[in-house]
């Protein structure tokens, strides 16, 4: 019995969570045929999805194959400036709109993530989760979008800052403070400890892209 067919925005999602995953990093070539089979999606949706990828700038060409992207020091410094004002407004707006149920949430999630301090892969995932609730918890749509787009491209950084030695158990200090800080419904003191916590990730990347030449 054949295989569903699998719609196209499915395709598209489907390869963009592989990414974000870390199924494919960046420098990784995709090939319509291989995404075709691994998925169970024919291939007309798979080019489809690679072409918007591209044109998004998540994948890039490398003679006629499609790889992951990656970014540049440039990139990457343009991006944290941009994620830190918009999840910095985020805190804020969810200091001031978060349902007592989403500070519990978050508040459990902090509480959860010391147990995976040994596992920097899944406090990344977690990570990503933690910084998605607080999109939302700040009720407005349309900086939820806009935060998806900029998350989408911080996939493309070959390794996340929480490996760094010791910087996983700062970083849940850090969104516990940010967490009280929507809890006493101070949405300033919110946006600058949200803006901290970012600015210390990118000092670690910092550090560990000038170790790396």
């Amino acid at each position: 019995m054949a295989s569903p067919k699998v719609p196209h925005r499915d395709a598209y999602d489907l390869i963009l969570q592989a990414i974000d995953g870390g199924t494919y990093r960046p420098g990784s070539r995709l090939v319509e045929s291989e995404l075709a089979e691994r998925f169970g999606v024919s291939r007309t949706p798979i080019r489809e999805a690679l072409q918007r990828l591209e044109t998004q700038g998540l994948l890039t060409r490398d003679g006629r194959s499609l790889i992951v992207a990656s970014l540049d020091h440039d990139q990457m410094a343009q991006l944290y400036i941009v994620r830190a004002e918009l999840e910095g407004l985020a805190a804020r707006l969810a200091a001031q709109h978060a349902a007592a149920e989403e500070i519990r949430v978050l508040q459990d999630m902090v509480a959860a993530d010391h147990a995976l301090l040994n596992d920097p892969g899944a406090l990344s995932r977690e990570n990503r989760r933690f910084h998605k609730q607080i999109h939302l918890a700040s009720h407005n749509k349309y900086l939820v979008q806009q935060l998806d787009l900029v998350h989408r491209s911080m996939a493309l950084m070959a390794t996340t800052s929480l490996a760094a030695e010791g910087r996983g158990p700062k970083a849940l200090d850090e969104h516990a403070a940010i967490v009280q800080a929507i809890a006493d419904r101070d949405g300033e003191r919110a946006a600058r400890a949200l803006k901290d916590h970012l600015s210390t990730a990118f000092e670690v990347r910092l550090k560990e892209e000038a170790g790396a030449d």
